[in-house]
């Protein structure tokens, strides 16, 4: 090969204009993948709400009446059974399944205890994503015949002014003739109908079952 003389090829140096606007485009890029990464860290959550709210043919409506805007758990100070003091927030985490009464715990309390119980053994094992709560608002203590069959659940008792601020009946009723529904973000969203009977029971399980297996893709039992 004949020989050829070195060629050499400068090349410019960008300007201060262009590498601000190269910076510019990279951090732009940046944000926009975080933001996509959240969304899709979210997107189970949300597709779990539009499944169980939207997305659902009207045979199957719920038979509790959904609560609309939803309500999160005050900040209120609650006295286990034990005499240990709980923030009520700190129950954040798990499905709740509630119910309201007076320390006394008359026939249509124990009824309810009864349903709460039976509703979370029907579950299997979706029970452990369930807590079985009695909120007690008179500042009584818990009758003692009555202690036995509330080890499983989480009983506390509240000041029953600020509960009431929270939970709230249907027209017509009583706090404590309902049962409620927290989700565990903790938010109560779902109320069960007043002097829920084992026929209520039945189609109230329906539904539970259905909020599990709508947000089984994010929750896992324990807090």
């Amino acid at each position: 090969m004949p020989e050829q003389p070195l060629g050499l090829t400068v090349h410019s140096l960008p300007t201060p204009a262009e590498a601000v606007g190269a910076q510019a485009q990279r951090t732009a890029s940046g944000r926009w993948k975080m933001l996509a990464v959240l969304a899709v860290c979210a997107a189970p959550v949300v597709a779990s709400y539009i499944t169980y709210y939207l997305i659902r043919p009207e045979a199957r409506r719920s038979y509790g009446e959904l609560v609309d805007p939803q309500r999160p758990l005050p900040a209120l100070n609650a006295t286990g059974i034990d005499g240990k003091s709980l923030a009520l927030p700190s129950l954040k985490g798990q499905w709740l399944l509630v119910s309201v009464a007076g320390g006394a715990c008359e026939a249509a309390c124990e009824a309810h205890l009864y349903l709460q119980r039976q509703l979370r053994e029907s579950l299997g094992k979706g029970k452990d994503r369930l807590d079985w709560v009695w909120l007690v608002n008179d500042g009584q203590p818990v009758r003692e015949a009555l202690r036995p069959a509330v080890t499983q659940a989480t009983v506390l008792s509240v000041d029953g002014a600020q509960l009431a601020q929270w939970l709230a009946p249907a027209a017509g009723h009583k706090l404590d003739d309902h049962l409620y529904v927290v989700d565990p973000m903790g938010n109560w969203m779902m109320r069960f109908p007043a002097a829920l009977d084992k026929a209520g029971a039945a189609n109230a399980k329906r539904d539970l079952e259905r909020l599990l297996r709508a947000s089984s893709s994010w929750d896992q039992p324990g807090r």
